[in-house]
């Protein structure tokens, strides 16, 4: 099935043609350039139909059975599909299906359990905290008090002793677990154990890790935390969104958060999206797919160390790897220059030492292509010639439109 319908591409041209080529621009460069943005994924066609849907003409403030406008008999039953789908798949009491995105879910979460000037201890960001986790330019920053704990200077993993202490100390109102930039596995256990030594909620952010939770491929947060905010999109290869996951003495609170606190009308076309993503990640097929996920991007990093890269804490467990260039003469923001010449689009991010900003990239888009371990090797040595070898640029530029020529998103 292809994603874009010749039926709804000729409506479109017929209107629209500046706004049409540009769509069918943006297919051709997801289809022809790699795709290692680690929050990034394709979607399905059943997905995207979903988001193309009539639904998203609906207006529906509240909750199913307890909406401010009427005619949502149908949406209240999309609604209800897709929470009964979330807490099933992640074995949580409730589920918020509304939240527009990851950030989002994050305000809510801290408007369910917070008081602006409340303390709240979580990941800095120099260490692969995310703007939401306490950032000067960010609500967080503005409304909270975040103290920031780090990583090990020399292994690069989360200082465990340094967040018990920093608890003690402050004693936080809330302890958030969850970056947008490390690469390992969150012992959610330990700060569970932390968080009840000082009397804190436990806020995971699992955005990055939930589809690889979904697919059995990580340790899930929800058993330990009061609180866990995700995104439907990234590994969990559902729409642009997010959700919060919660026990059921917290559910009133959470949903008063999200509507009517932080946000309006709920987006139904996404919600019903998100349904048809939860219904996929039920799979025997998804559960492959997020443990291939992590077999890549363990083969990629460990390639990207052979080619000279310095990968962070030495490898991942997850989809995500982190990576200093410099041992290849260049910073981050330089590589990701010439990566993006040569078709390899990825970003940059802190580095766990110094101002230097390194790579961040996953596997998750390119693993929904169908590559697997070989491919990976094939894609650090590209990464590497177009980071060494400017000059290289172009060729290296052809050698990616023949990869991914083999692998296209959306066959047909």
């Amino acid at each position: 099935m292809t994603v874009t319908p010749a039926r709804e591409t000729d409506v479109l041209r017929a209107q629209d043609p500046e706004l049409a080529e540009l769509l069918l621009g943006e297919l051709a460069r997801q289809s022809t350039t790699l795709q290692l943005i680690a929050a990034e994924n394709f979607t399905s066609p059943a997905v995207l139909a979903a988001l193309g849907s009539p639904l998203a003409n609906k207006y529906a403030e509240g909750y199913p059975g307890n909406r401010h406008h009427g005619g949502c008999e149908i949406v209240d039953v999309a609604e209800r599909i897709a929470v009964d789908r979330a807490k099933a798949l992640f074995a949580a009491e409730h589920a918020n299906v509304q939240s527009h995105s990851g950030s989002s879910a994050v305000l809510a979460a801290y408007a369910a359990l917070l008081r602006p000037g409340d303390t709240v201890l979580a990941l800095g960001l120099p260490y692969g905290g995310h703007l939401t986790h306490g950032s000067p330019a960010n609500f967080s920053g503005r409304w909270f008090d975040f103290v920031g704990y780090g990583v090990d200077g020399e292994t690069g993993l989360v200082d465990h002793e340094q967040v018990r202490a920093l608890a003690r100390g402050h004693r936080p109102k809330a302890i958030v677990c969850g970056s947008t930039a490390y690469p390992r596995h969150t012992d959610y256990a330990l700060f569970r154990e932390i968080a009840d030594e000082v009397g804190a909620y436990l806020i995971a952010d699992a955005a990055h890790p939930i589809g690889l939770v979904a697919g059995g491929a990580a340790p899930t947060p929800v058993p330990y935390a009061d609180i866990v905010c995700a995104t439907t999109h990234k590994v969990l290869r559902g729409p642009r969104g997010g959700m919060i996951l919660c026990g059921a003495e917290l559910a009133e609170r959470v949903d008063r958060a999200v509507f009517p606190f932080t946000q309006g009308g709920a987006q139904m076309h996404t919600i019903a999206a998100k349904a048809v993503a939860f219904g996929e990640a039920a799979t025997p097929a998804f559960s492959a797919y997020a443990h291939q996920v992590v077999a890549n991007a363990r083969v990629l990093a460990a390639a990207l160390a052979a080619e000279g890269l310095a990968v962070t804490t030495g490898g991942t467990d997850t989809h995500l790897i982190t990576a200093d260039p410099f041992p290849l003469g260049v910073d981050g923001r330089t590589a990701r220059g010439r990566l993006a010449a040569a078709g390899i689009i990825l970003d940059c991010c802190a580095l766990p030492h110094g101002d230097l900003r390194g790579l961040r990239l996953g596997t998750a888009a390119v693993t929904t292509q169908g590559m697997g371990e070989t491919e990976m090797r094939r894609i650090a040595a590209l990464l590497a010639l177009a980071v060494r070898e400017p000059g290289r640029g172009k060729s290296v530029r052809e050698e990616v439109r023949e990869l991914t020529g083999r692998f296209p998103p959306y066959p047909g």
